[in-house]
């Protein structure tokens, strides 16, 4: 193993979340049982206190077909038109900037961005996805984001004026070609903004179900701030977003350009060392916190089936995936699951082989418990089973909890 930043080859590992398969590959039934699983396992540098997977997937193996869609939420419809316009006002982007959306998926934010004027387009590696967003209007490259997309780009439109990537940093292998091409692509005065899981938010919220195979970095500011120093940038500015249990959107310009730097970038490095990212013992006591949480999670549903109670669960995200496998919580425990994204319907989820059906499995065999897998989205999950009666609702992390319907 090799640190992406740093540069070392020896880390401390943390946490073990077991031997899992990946966990955007859903199953048909033909497939149930023959999933390749590999280690998940987090490790982190003393040096440069980075986080990472031990493990490395290829690239090709999660992504090259993709059941993860942006628009399948309101909560993600709301959040990336709230981006556009907020990039839009802060920017001051017009009709003459060009926007270039690495990871774009269905093309949800670029939508928002066409509907100022703006030239857009998009880099999705997944075919079935890429696809999509074309049919949707959304100029889109399909393939991974390399130096000769970059150079597609800029023959065919102009340097971008902006670059965003959502929840894609924390994908990327080769972070250090990733910038350098992104580098490449922005004009001379061009901003790069990344919205990733903060680590911190992550230790803090007792998340851990957001570590998965695609996620193979894990981020501060502590981390970031010299990285992409390295490269050439600098952070401006820092904005703390709710999504996935707690993000962060940071803004990078090219070092030589003028913008000022806003103080928040350096009272994010300072709280992060008053919180003790810089020791060992940060590290392992979330380590060791995340078995007792796994512990609460097993005890509480073993309860609830004692009871001879029924229990369904609402949301198939990947993160799901990471805490069924690592609970050990398959169709003994959990009878069915419902998503609202039709590409995971019909499938079974990798490692506990827990069948996926539409909402409407709700009401034709409803559930005593309803466990909220997708938690991330549990006010919209409330709102959308507001009519179900004589269901318990609960939220698995960071300790289990019934809340009202």
């Amino acid at each position: 193993m090799r640190f992406r930043i740093g540069g070392e080859d020896e880390g401390i590992e943390f946490l073990n979340l077991g031997k899992t398969p990946l966990a955007n590959n859903f199953l048909k039934k033909e497939q149930v049982g023959k999933e390749e699983t590999y280690p998940l396992v987090l490790a982190y540098s003393p040096n440069s206190h980075f986080v990472q997977l031990t493990t490395a997937v290829p690239a090709e193996k999660m992504f090259k077909e993709y059941v993860y869609m942006t628009s399948t939420t309101k909560t993600f419809q709301r959040h990336f038109k709230e981006m556009a316009d907020r990039l839009m006002s802060f920017l001051s982007l017009d009709s003459e900037s060009f926007v270039v959306d690495i990871g774009s998926n269905d093309g949800l934010l670029l939508q928002a961005f066409q509907v100022h004027s703006i030239q857009v387009v998009g880099v999705e590696p997944a075919e079935n996805i890429a696809k999509i967003a074309r049919e949707r209007g959304v100029g889109t490259i399909n393939g991974f984001f390399s130096s000769s997309v970059v150079q597609q780009i800029i023959a065919n439109y102009k340097k971008a004026s902006l670059v965003t990537a959502n929840n894609v940093f924390a994908h990327v292998d080769d972070i250090d070609g990733f910038t350098k091409n992104v580098y490449e692509l922005l004009e001379p005065e061009g901003v790069f903004v990344i919205e990733f899981q903060y680590f911190v938010d992550t230790v803090e919220t007792m998340t851990f179900d957001n570590v998965y195979h695609e996620h193979v970095s894990y981020y501060t500011i502590t981390s970031l701030e010299p990285f992409f120093k390295r490269h050439g940038f600098t952070i401006f500015f820092l904005e703390h977003i709710g999504t996935h249990g707690g993000s962060i959107r940071a803004y990078m310009k090219k070092s030589s350009s003028k913008r000022p730097v806003d103080p928040i970038v350096s009272q994010y490095l300072s709280e992060e060392k008053k919180k003790g990212i810089l020791t060992r013992h940060y590290y392992e006591n979330f380590g060791k916190a995340v078995y007792e949480a796994r512990d609460k999670l097993v005890r509480f549903v073993k309860d609830i089936k004692s009871e001879g109670k029924t229990i369904a669960g609402y949301g198939a995200p990947a993160k799901a995936n990471t805490l069924l496998n690592f609970c050990g919580i398959g169709r003994e425990y959990i009878s069915y699951i419902v998503d609202d994204n039709p590409l995971k319907q019909g499938l079974y989820t990798p490692g506990t082989h827990i069948p996926v059906f539409s909402a409407q499995k709700l009401v034709s065999e409803p559930p005593d418990c309803l466990l909220i897998l997708a938690w991330n989205f549990a006010q919209e999950i409330l709102q959308r089973t507001k009519d179900l009666k004589g269901v318990t609702f609960i939220i698995p992390l960071p300790t289990p909890q019934i809340v009202q319907g």
